[in-house]
């Protein structure tokens, strides 16, 4: 009796101690490490989770910049980007001049620098991301130049007769006047002296310009404009 007794209580030992170790490994205030109980590796039928930056392949850019802008003339610098895997492109810029705007959508940096510009703009830097990875592309710099001023030499014959055909003995100087648009005489320039039959125009600009002269007498009678006179200042 004793030993049936005895095979009773450990059985039914037993089963607590079984029920107690299940309570233990489902987390329920047991003194058991439920960590050594839990299950190793991923359950059946779930996926591994995808890692985006290692399966993502890095864009590329490349940048042509001049190095050089005249002041007055416009810059425009789109670099050349792809993405192997097709994904939306976006663009930043480091060191962006005072006088350029950027687009971040393409990259292209823009802007026409002044006369108060001139100098030299280093250290720019466009990057472009896929939105996982940025990558940058070289730096460059930009050095903004002084407008070259020209110059135009204007020569005549001076006038010997009045428009009546009658001698012009009181002939005082020239007046010139000339403008970017034929017709649109926006500057003028006297020349007091009649004895001269050449005149230098300088600090002019890059453009084309139109030129007319006139004669005036001792009296201040001025003559009509002569024959337009067409110059390309480069």
């Amino acid at each position: 009796m004793n030993t049936t007794s005895s095979k009773i209580t450990l059985a039914r030992h037993a089963s607590w101690m079984a029920a107690a170790i299940l309570l233990a490994g489902c987390g329920g205030g047991g003194t058991e490490d439920s960590s050594a109980l839990s299950p190793v590796g991923d359950p059946a039928g779930s996926s591994p989770p995808t890692d985006t930056a290692a399966s993502n392949e890095a864009p590329s850019i490349v940048v042509s910049a001049p190095a050089s802008v005249t002041a007055g003339k416009t810059l425009v610098i789109t670099p050349e980007a792809s993405d192997p895997d097709g994904d939306t492109l976006t663009f930043s810029v480091e060191h962006l001049p005072s006088w350029a705007s950027f687009d971040t959508s393409t990259g292209t940096l823009t802007g026409t620098p002044s006369d108060a510009d001139v100098g030299y703009y280093g250290n720019i830097v466009i990057s472009v991301s896929d939105g996982v990875a940025t990558v940058e592309g070289q730096s460059f710099g930009i050095d903004v130049t002084q407008i070259s001023l020209g110059k135009v030499t204007l020569s005549w014959t001076p006038p010997t007769q009045n428009m009546d055909g009658s001698p012009l003995t009181d002939l005082s100087g020239y007046k010139f006047y000339y403008g970017t648009s034929e017709g649109n005489y926006t500057e003028q320039i006297t020349v007091d002296n009649p004895g001269i039959s050449t005149y230098v125009v300088d600090n002019l600009y890059p453009n084309t310009y139109y030129f007319v002269a006139t004669s005036y007498n001792s009296a201040g009678v001025e003559s009509p404009y002569s024959g337009v006179a067409v110059r390309v200042v480069n």
